[in-house]
């Protein structure tokens, strides 16, 4: 069986009894970063195997889980913060599972864009999540297409590219559209800036950018 394990995105203690107790009891831990992830098993005395598992070895590594999950091993799945298969390998494993008829559970818990999304007081009613924006193939067509959105749309990005897909989406949107930019969620130097695009630009335009950053924006206004 395949358990689907969400980890903390900050603060080490939001994570469920049952995340630990699965961790507790898996044959192997598949982890996107072994040395990010062994601070948070470290910390709650988990001492399974641990592999790793990630974007570029994924394909690799599939087929070997597979047949371990077949020879009755059960194996969860973490990555470095939130849920696996959120912007995070998960979704080839997954897939995997389901063909070759493995049991596959997802736990509850973590994930970045949900409190993002809260914090932003933008409409939450209806929503698209984009992840992360493509770096340049396909990028201006995404954002023409997006201009027209009318759902409150999230977005992944890095703090080094904060300010670069603002502009961006100045351009296309506009800089009257409201948004939200919240970065190192859960933890101690948490910032939620909202506004106009603009005016967030402007924010972040004058400092140094650290933690992972979410952004919301408001869709096309009626």
């Amino acid at each position: 069986m395949l358990y689907l394990v969400p980890t903390p995105i900050g603060n080490l203690q939001d994570i469920s009894l049952r995340a630990i107790e699965t961790l507790k009891k898996a044959d192997l831990i598949l982890a996107e970063d072994t040395r990010t992830s062994i601070k948070l098993l470290d910390h709650y005395q988990i001492r399974q195997p641990l592999s790793s598992f990630h974007q570029h070895n994924e394909h690799q590594q599939l087929q070997r889980v597979i047949d371990q999950l077949s020879a009755g091993k059960t194996i969860a799945l973490i990555s470095d913060a939130g849920t696996p298969g959120i912007s995070d390998p998960g979704f080839l494993l997954v897939r995997e599972c389901l063909r070759a008829g493995i049991k596959v559970e997802c736990l509850p818990g973590a994930t970045a864009f949900v409190p993002a999304l809260i914090n932003s007081g933008l409409p939450a009613n209806r929503f698209c999540f984009e992840g992360f924006l493509p770096l340049k193939k396909g990028r201006q067509t995404l954002l023409k297409k997006l201009a027209l959105e009318e759902r409150t749309m999230i977005f992944y990005e890095s703090p080094v590219r904060l300010v670069k897909t603002l502009k961006d989406f100045i351009e296309y949107f506009g800089g009257s559209r409201e948004c939200s930019v919240s970065r190192e969620l859960t933890k101690l130097f948490e910032e939620n800036k909202g506004g106009t695009l603009q005016e967030v630009l402007d924010h972040f335009n004058t400092k140094t950018v650290k933690g992972e950053i979410v952004i919301v924006v408001a869709g096309l206004p009626d």
